[in-house]
C-alpha cells in the first residue's frame, strides 16, 4: 500500500497542482493511482479524479472517526500501485488548537511519508529555516522530501537547492518552474472545477508533463513504497435491499451541479437505486421512471441563464416536488429549487419549488464545519438517537431571502450558519434542501435514510402501502431490519399551491 501525503507550509502553495500532476504522470507510466483529499472539499477532488481516472476519496476528521479514516484509506487504497493524499491548508494547520485535525495528524494516523510543496516566490536562502521549523516542530512526522514550486528560473533553483541541501538534510525531489500553462484559474469558491473547465484534460496533461520532467518520479515512488502496511479493512455485510423492484434516482450532473461524494452515490446504489444522471441546462425532461432526485452543489449562479432557459425541465421539477417525489438538494441544488437567483445585478428564474430567493454576496455567508441538531421535521426517517447531531460542512456566498412565514426546517444549527443562522434544511413536502453538505459516513447514514423514503414512496405510489399522516415521527430502520413502517408523508390536497417562478 504505497502512499504519500502531499502538504505545504500554507494554502495556495501548489499542492493541488503537484498532486494532480503526480497522479497523471504516474498513470501515464501505467500505474494505478488512488487519490485522496483531506477535509470537506469537492473542487480539488474533481481535478484529482480526472487526473487519476479514478474517484478521489475524502478523509475528514470532522465527519469520520480515526478508525474510519484508516479503514477508508485501506479499503480504497487496496489493489492500487500508489495512493496520493493531498492535504489542505498547511501541514500543521487545523481547527483544533492542539492540531488533532491537522494534516500532520492525518499523516501520522496513516503512517504516510510527507512531501512538502514550498511556494518559492520571493525566497531563496530563507527556505532553509522554514523547512527546519517544519522538520523539528513534530519529530514524529516524517518529512521525506520537498518539491520547490513556483521557481523563477535556473539561477533561482540553484540557490534554493543549495540552501536546502546545505542546512536541512531534506531531499529535494524536484523544482517546478513558474508557468501560466500549468496554472488553474480561481474564482469565488476556489479553483474552477474540472467538470466545468473546458480544457481540463489538456491542462492536466501540461501539468503532468511539467511534473514528469521536473520531479524525480523514481524517488517519489521509492519513498511511497516505504510506507508501512495499514491493517486490512474488516469485511462488512452487504445491505439487504428493501425491495427487488427496479428503482432509479435522478442526479443532476453537469457544469452547474457536480459536488457529490462518490461513496454517497455508491451507497444509494447499494440501497437499490440506479443513479441516472441528467443535465439541468440541456435536458428538456427529467429521466423517466425515477423515484427521487438528488441535486448536489455546484455553481448554478455562473450558469443561471442556461438554467432559466430550460423552462420545461424547471416546470417538471416544480411539479415533482409538489406531487411529493422525494428530493434532496444541497447548496447549489437548493438555490436551483428557489424562485430565482440574483447575482451581479441580474436575476434569473429558477424552479420555484421553494418559497425563497437565492441572492449571491461578495463575501461568504457560511463557511466551515457545521453541527446540526435534528428538529423532527425532516421527511426522512429519524435517526432515533437522543443526541441526533449531524456533522456536516458549508461554503456558500449565497443567502436565502424572502422565506415564507410558515417555513419548516429539518435542523437547528449548533455550529455554522445554514439558511437563517439558526436553522437549515428547508422542508417542503418530501423535499429537504439545505446549505449544509452531508456525507454518509460516521453516524450520519443519510443515503440509507433518503433511500428508505424513496422506497416507501415508490411502494405507496404502486398501492402496496398505506400512507401516513404527513411528517409522522418514524424512527429510521436500517435496510437489513424487518417490520419497517411507512416513511412517505404524502402531500394532502389542502396543501397550498407552490408559487410559480418569476416570469412564468
Amino acid at each position: 500500500m504505497a502512499r504519500l501525503f502531499i502538504s505545504a507550509a500554507h494554502k495556495s502553495s501548489g499542492k493541488t497542482t503537484v498532486s494532480l500532476g503526480l497522479c497523471a504522470a504516474l498513470r501515464a507510466i501505467g500505474l494505478t493511482v488512488q487519490p485522496f483529499k483531506k477535509g470537506p472539499d469537492f473542487i480539488d477532488p474533481l481535478w484529482l479524479s480526472a487526473a487519476a481516472d479514478r474517484p478521489c476519496r475524502n478523509l475528514d476528521h470532522h465527519t469520520m472517526s480515526e478508525e474510519e479514516i484508516v479503514t477508508f484509506c485501506a479499503k480504497f487504497g487496496a489493489g492500487v500501485d500508489i495512493s496520493i493524499i493531498e492535504g489542505n491548508k498547511g501541514l500543521y494547520d487545523g481547527v483544533a488548537p492542539d492540531g488533532r485535525d491537522s494534516g500532520a495528524a492525518l499523516a501520522r494516523l496513516l503512517q504516510a511519508p510527507v512531501i512538502l510543496v514550498i511556494d518559492c516566490g520571493g525566497i531563496t536562502r530563507g527556505v532553509a529555516p522554514l523547512l527546519l521549523g517544519y522538520k523539528n516542530f513534530d519529530p514524529a512526522i516524517e518529512i521525506a522530501g520537498v518539491i520547490l514550486n513556483k521557481v523563477s528560473g535556473s539561477r533561482h533553483e540553484a540557490k534554493l537547492r543549495e540552501a536546502v541541501e546545505t542546512y536541512t538534510g531534506i531531499p529535494v525531489l524536484g523544482a517546478i518552474h513558474r508557468s501560466p500553462a500549468i496554472e488553474i484559474e480561481e474564482r469565488h469558491l476556489g479553483l474552477i472545477p474540472a467538470n466545468e473547465a473546458a480544457e481540463a484534460n489538456a491542462r492536466i496533461a501540461r501539468i503532468a508533463g511539467a511534473v514528469s520532467t521536473q520531479v524525480d518520479i523514481e524517488k517519489i515512488l521509492s519513498i511511497a513504497q516505504g510506507a508501512p502496511a495499514l491493517p486490512p479493512p474488516a469485511a462488512r455485510p452487504r445491505p439487504v435491499l428493501r425491495s427487488t423492484a427496479r428503482r432509479r434516482v435522478g442526479i443532476a450532473s453537469d457544469a452547474a451541479f457536480g459536488f457529490y461524494y462518490p461513496e454517497d452515490v455508491e451507497a444509494l446504489a447499494a440501497e437499490g437505486f440506479e443513479p441516472v444522471p441528467f443535465n439541468a441546462m440541456t435536458d428538456p425532461h427529467l429521466p423517466p421512471d425515477i423515484d427521487g432526485l438528488f441535486l448536489g452543489g455546484g455553481f448554478p449562479e455562473t450558469h443561471m441563464e442556461a438554467l432559466e432557459a430550460n423552462a420545461t425541465l424547471r416546470g417538471e421539477i416544480r411539479a415533482a416536488v409538489a406531487s411529493g417525489l422525494p428530493v434532496y438538494a444541497e447548496c447549489g441544488g437548493m438555490m436551483y429549487l428557489s424562485r430565482q437567483i440574483t447575482w451581479q445585478g441580474r436575476s434569473c428564474a429558477m424552479v420555484g419549488a421553494l418559497e425563497a430567493d437565492a441572492v449571491m454576496h461578495q463575501r461568504p455567508q457560511g463557511r466551515g464545519y457545521v453541527l446540526l441538531r435534528e428538529t423532527g421535521q425532516s421527511p426522512w426517517p429519524t435517526l432515533g438517537r437522543a443526541d441526533a447531531v449531524v456533522a456536516a460542512h458549508e461554503f456558500h456566498h449565497a443567502s436565502l431571502e424572502n422565506l415564507g412565514l410558515q417555513s419548516r426546517f429539518a435542523y437547528e444549527v449548533m455550529r455554522g450558519h445554514g439558511i437563517t443562522g439558526h436553522h437549515d434544511g428547508l422542508v417542503v413536502h418530501n423535499t429537504l434542501a439545505s446549505f449544509s453538505h452531508l456525507r454518509g459516513v460516521g453516524n450520519s447514514p443519510w443515503p440509507a435514510r433518503f433511500a428508505a423514503l424513496m422506497h416507501s414512496c415508490a411502494e405507496e405510489r404502486h398501492g402496496t402501502r398505506r400512507p401516513l399522516t404527513p411528517h409522522s415521527p418514524t424512527n429510521f430502520v436500517p435496510a437489513h431490519s424487518e417490520g419497517e413502517a411507512s416513511l412517505c408523508p404524502i402531500a394532502r390536497p389542502s396543501t397550498p399551491a407552490i408559487p410559480s417562478a418569476p416570469g412564468q
